[in-house]
């Protein structure tokens, strides 16, 4: 039997100043369960993102879970720093599959959604606020169909991510997506707060990196 050829992917990065710009964490999941949630969600879901001096082409967000009271969906898709009660929305009711993802997540989850970036379409460079580990909260991605076409490029340095993995990315650093594909990009984000749980996981996903 032929050996399966070795993943030679960065797993981890750090900036200039130390912190770490992304880290591929040890949970994978069903991207093609995760896909067939994507498709169930109605199209009244799917908004064009409230950004677009960020991005060229058609760039679009079902959030999944948002601020509690919120009923538009660009409040709904939004990461509001001021929220303190966060609720599902109708369009996670038929995600079994998403649902299992955020399952598998022990600690407390704010804003969530599916963000589809269409072919040949960009998300221009810039950066987030306080969305970053040191701060208390980190941003989670999934990515549910992508190609080795798409470029998501952070602090510098190309992130490759395969379908069904789940990585942790610094969006404080700048970074950048190019989706030179000719099929959409589509990845779930997730906003959690850091507790126990995830700095366990942190600490003992980048002591494994080391060995």
């Amino acid at each position: 039997m032929a050996s399966k050829p070795r993943d030679t992917r960065a797993r981890v990065s750090r900036s200039e100043r130390g912190l770490v710009a992304w880290l591929k964490l040890p949970l994978v999941f069903d991207a093609d369960a995760l896909l067939d949630d994507a498709r169930r969600i109605s199209p009244q879901w799917w908004i064009a993102h409230f950004n677009p001096q960020d991005y060229r082409g058609n760039w679009t967000i079902a959030p999944l879970r948002g601020p509690a009271g919120e009923t538009h969906p660009i409040r709904l898709a939004s990461s509001d720093p001021a929220a303190t009660d966060w609720v599902d929305t109708p369009a996670l009711d038929s995600c079994v599959a998403i649902r299992h993802v955020l399952d598998r997540l022990e600690c407390p989850i704010k804003s969530t959604r599916l963000m589809r970036l269409a072919a040949s379409a960009e998300i221009l460079e810039h950066t987030d606020h306080e969305l970053g580990y040191e701060d208390g909260e980190v941003r989670l991605h999934v990515p549910i169909e992508t190609s080795p076409a798409v470029e998501f490029w952070l602090n510098g340095q190309r992130v490759e991510m395969q379908p069904g993995e789940l990585w942790y990315l610094n969006v404080n650093l700048p970074h950048r997506v190019a989706n030179r594909s000719s099929r959409d990009r589509t990845h779930l984000v997730i906003d959690c707060e850091v507790n126990p749980w995830m700095e366990d996981l942190f600490q003992n996903t980048l002591n494994a990196s080391t060995r």
